[in-house]
């Protein structure tokens, strides 16, 4: 029995794209501020949606989160998308919850390769979009030409007819102005507001069907445990009442709904009942996962599942072990580190953390990138922490092993095409696309292990010159593609402890790269430098030099080192082997063997 569909014209759902640093977050600040979110003279932090330090000082947005604005009489709620394929299963919840979207393009730089993931996705689930050509204030604006390059995308994307109609506004998000032409300037906000009333529909529901909601996303609060928040799709709820949630396997399991909250401004605000198309926020759902339907006892009936990307990395975490341990960090037990993943794993939902046993933990994850930002945040919240190489999750069917195959874009000057395809051809990558537009820059696009890109990203930055652009997602799972040679340098170790003195370290610097200063604490086993040769070398990076009765000891003052640049968490993670770690406090990041003593790894090397 088919029923006519019928609008929630009081709510608009929408999702905002755009690349990293095209204005996004800025953008909605403005919204937030002329939809009369903030009290005038309320005290507003800048880019209310980079909640994270992280986000803020990356320029990036990690997780999907949400907010609404109100404009006249209708709710818009507004979610924010991760442009970063790392975060892909992010991306696939958010356009589930939204009827139309708000591609957001600098209007200089033009539509970019992570730009291009989230807005397929968003084509492909026929969802109407408006653009939105930013920064048009900029001295090397170039809006007519960036407007053909979406064209040419949406084309290139194949999308429909209806699709490539799009409205298209010129803005200066930092000033909080739009306009429908170039010629005259906005003074405010509004043809944006206006747009999206017009061009993006109120989200659509049978009248005739029961309370059913679908979990986009899962969150967790310390005072009301695990909360659900998505999209209701029919039918409405009240606070306490008693409903089900269909799991995995197809079974309704009852729940009591304890609170019920929807998005106010940036704030959750709690509320008596919800409409469709409302997206709200329960608590009362301990075991509640990903895709499952939250619906009435009488009529328990699921929605279709949405799936997140399944883990490609793993990584182990734990506790810090070298001599130097305790002197920086708050927490540094085994079972805190623990406790800290197991809550993550509660918010961030492509984590899944295992515990190894020996006082281990297993991190599984979309790519390095997103461990690197899981450590990073550790450290800042006083964690000590020692971690070991990314290792690929591989799967097996029958005879055959499989391993995770990404599809990766990149988008570089001409000139590195070279350089670049010759770098990826030697960690298995195989090109199947190249576009040359003839503007100087070419897009490639490469399927390649996702082993390869591992400790890859620095490489091409510095290949590209810094100007290149790399982005890949999940595309699926292929025979192994054979070994990889990853480095082929060995590791200078310091064979004591103490301090790093400059006279040793200029006589070590012909043996390779070094890590450390002069003055740095160092203890046996820790990593000093990188080897030119593939085999590691015993060094002592302590040693002064002799007095005689000729020269004062002061007469080396004037050794000139090469200058270290400081260990960042990431190279750190590329350099290591897999017997090595990197030890990572509040203050600094050092790279160490797993065995400190020369005899213990003189024994595992004999075993």
């Amino acid at each position: 029995m088919n029923h006519t569909l019928e609008r929630n014209t009081r709510i608009r759902n929408i999702a905002i794209i755009a690349h990293v640093d095209h204005g996004k977050t800025t953008l909605v600040d403005q919204l937030f501020k002329q939809g009369g979110v903030f009290r005038s003279g309320e005290e507003v932090s800048e880019r209310v949606m980079d909640s994270m330090d992280l986000e803020r000082e990356r320029g990036i947005t990690i997780a999907a989160k949400n907010c609404s604005v109100i404009w006249g009489e209708t709710k818009i709620n507004i979610v924010d998308t991760p442009g970063h394929a790392d975060f892909g299963g992010e991306v696939e919840r958010a356009l589930g919850m939204v009827d139309g979207a708000i591609l957001l393009v600098d209007s200089s730089e033009g539509p970019l390769p992570q730009t291009r993931f989230v807005l397929k996705k968003a084509l492909e689930r026929k969802l109407p979009i408006i653009v939105v050509v930013n920064k048009i204030d900029r001295k090397d604006a170039r809006p007519k030409e960036v407007l053909n390059e979406v064209y040419d995308l949406f084309i290139d994307l194949d999308a429909n007819d209806d699709q490539i109609e799009f409205p298209v506004l010129y803005a200066v998000g930092r000033d909080g102005v739009a306009s429908p032409t170039l010629d005259e300037r906005g003074t405010d906000l509004k043809p944006l507001f206006d747009a999206i009333l017009a061009t993006i529909p109120g989200p659509s529901y049978d009248p005739a069907e029961p309370f059913q909601m679908l979990v986009s996303n899962l969150s967790y609060s310390d005072y009301v445990g695990r909360l659900a928040i998505g999209k209701v799709v029919h039918g409405s709820v009240k606070f306490k009442e008693d409903v089900v949630r269909i799991d995995r396997q197809g079974k309704p399991q009852q729940l009591r709904i304890t609170k019920l909250q929807v998005y106010d401004g940036v704030r959750l605000k709690e509320v008596e009942s919800v409409s469709p198309g409302d997206i709200v926020i329960l608590a009362g759902v301990e075991q509640v996962e990903i895709g499952d339907t939250i619906c009435t006892k009488e009529r328990p009936k699921a929605l279709k599942r949405i799936t997140v990307d399944e883990p490609t990395i793993s990584m182990r975490f734990m506790a810090n072990t070298s001599p130097l341990a305790g002197q920086d960090g708050e927490f540094l037990l085994a079972s805190k580190i623990g406790e800290r993943l197991k809550k993550e794993s509660l918010h961030n939902v492509a984590l899944q953390v295992e515990s190894a046993g020996d006082e281990s933990f297993i991190v599984k994850g979309r790519g390095e990138f997103q461990m690197v930002i899981l450590i990073e945040t550790l450290r800042r919240e006083g964690f000590e922490l020692s971690v070991g190489r990314p290792n690929i999750i591989l799967k097996q069917q029958g005879e055959v092993m499989l391993e995770p195959i990404e599809h990766l874009f990149i988008d570089c000057d001409e000139r590195f095409t070279g350089a670049v395809s010759e770098k990826l051809a030697s960690r298995k990558g195989r090109m199947v696309n190249l576009v040359n537009h003839g503007s100087g820059r070419v897009r490639l696009e490469f399927s390649i292990p996702a082993r390869g890109l591992i400790g890859y990203r620095t490489e091409f930055l510095t290949d590209t010159k810094g100007t290149g652009i790399m982005n890949s997602y999940l595309s699926g799972y292929e025979p192994f593609r054979g070994e990889i040679t990853s480095r082929v340098t060995g590791s200078l170790v310091s064979d004591r402890a103490g301090e790093a003195v400059a006279y040793a370290l200029f006589h070590l610097e012909p043996r390779g790269v070094l890590f450390v200063k002069p003055g740095d604490q160092l203890y046996e086993g820790m990593v000093v430098g990188e080897h030119n040769r593939d085999n590691d070398l015993d060094v002592n990076p302590t040693k002064a030099k002799k007095l005689t009765n000729i020269r004062a000891a002061g007469r080396d003052e004037n050794i000139i080192l090469t200058p270290v640049s400081d260990m960042t968490l990431e190279r750190a993670i590329e350099f290591i082997r897999d017997d090595e770690y990197v030890e990572v406090t509040p203050k600094v990041v050092r790279i160490r063997k797993a065995r400190l003593t020369q005899h213990e790894r003189a024994l595992a090397k004999r075993d």
